[in-house]
């Protein structure tokens, strides 16, 4: 029987571990606090969902072996980690590090990293996120601070026995490419940065780097990292900069959130028609659970995705099934969004409302597979 490579993305904020993230959530125990705080609308709307494990430390190895447990389980074998890099420094490891790499189960599950290289801006704290003039950190690096990420992931995450490898090659996504090209300068000085860090990879003992490009919409992006009239589109990254593959992170990247899951569903299979006449790399089907973030906004934010049920979201599982047995040249990887992205509303989570429905859909679609 055929296998599926089932990755779900992992916010790492439900910890409250790290000190930089006090100043964010002080009652220190992360983004759960924005989760267990909501508060009703002015408008009458409540975000008020409670997950069923509780609000528990994510960078707990015991929480970690349940959750692992759970997760293949149910039919996800991959977890994909938002990495960070801000002010020289990392930020938000303490998840993986402590909790998922410590866990007596790990080697159950591949994991690899996705480098949410966007800049911090005011969402992440309620108390200004309706102010949009609160950036934070700048997401973007110079050449210095890339070469550090690269040695870093080298060698605390690429040689790990269970770090996600496609032909033996370690799989490194990266999130917002246009930051990328700002703060190394511009294309050409891109260029030459991921090939550096291919070929640190190589010198490490791997074949390559099997490079990923997180796809938004295809739009117009600034090719030379400062001159606006110098612009390309999405595709044109991928061709210049040598990557290997692509995939999405959110449906809300290039969808009207504010809809029914199954007219989404409708544009999303427009949308990988398309990727598949104008890109020559492969695609990793992506599916959202939804979209919601106003658990972290005092104000209103009407862009709610609905009818996105278990069973709704069970077609999407397997629009990304039929996709990749209609392309047997593709490693069968599908990207979720995500393991526990609650403020944003998209999670697999277990919750009060649908207990272990999106897991139970997963498991229908691509677990009965491995039984």
């Amino acid at each position: 029987m055929k296998k599926y490579d089932v990755a779900a993305y992992i916010w790492p904020a439900y910890t409250g571990e790290e000190p930089r993230t006090i100043p964010f959530w002080p009652e220190k125990y992360g983004e759960w606090q924005t989760v267990k705080n909501s508060k009703p609308k002015a408008n009458g709307y409540f975000w008020n969902r409670k997950p069923l494990w509780g609000y528990v430390n994510e960078a707990n190895p015991a929480v970690m072996e349940m959750e692992i447990e759970e997760a293949v389980r149910h039919g996800v074998n991959v977890f994909i980690y938002d990495w960070y890099w801000f002010d020289g420094r990392p930020f938000l490891e303490n998840c993986l590090d402590n909790g998922f790499l410590k866990a007596r189960n790990r080697n159950k599950m591949k994991f690899y990293l996705m480098w949410a290289n966007h800049s911090a801006n005011q969402w992440w704290d309620i108390r200004v996120s309706d102010d949009p003039s609160c950036d934070i950190w700048d997401g973007a690096v110079n050449r210095a601070n890339f070469d550090i990420v690269c040695d870093r992931v080298i060698e605390k995450y690429f040689k790990q026995e269970n770090y996600y490898k496609i032909d033996g090659k370690p799989v490194f996504m990266i999130y917002d490419i246009n930051n990328l090209v700002r703060g190394l300068g511009g294309m050409e000085e891109t260029k030459q940065a991921l090939e550096c860090f291919r070929n640190k990879v190589k010198a490490a003992g791997f074949p390559d780097l099997d490079l990923q490009m997180t796809i938004w919409s295809e739009s117009a992006l600034n090719l030379s990292g400062f001159d606006a009239n110098h612009v390309g589109s999405t595709k044109d990254f991928v061709d210049i900069l040598g990557f290997n593959s692509i995939s999405h992170y959110q449906f809300a990247h290039f969808n009207n959130m504010g809809d029914d899951y199954l007219n989404i569903l409708e544009n999303v299979k427009k949308e990988w028609a398309r990727i598949d006449k104008d890109y020559k790399v492969p695609y990793y089907p992506h599916v959202s659970l939804g979209w919601d973030n106003n658990p972290r906004f005092y104000g209103f934010k009407p862009d709610i995705c609905y009818n996105n049920t278990p069973e709704n979201v069970e077609k999407a599982f397997r629009m990304a099934k039929d996709y990749l047995d209609a392309h047997p040249e593709v490693h069968p990887l599908v990207t979720v969004n995500s393991w526990n992205e609650w403020t944003e509303t998209s999670y697999l989570q277990p919750d009060d409302l649908y207990g272990y429905g999106y897991l139970e859909a997963i498991k229908k679609v691509f677990g009965a597979e491995e039984e």
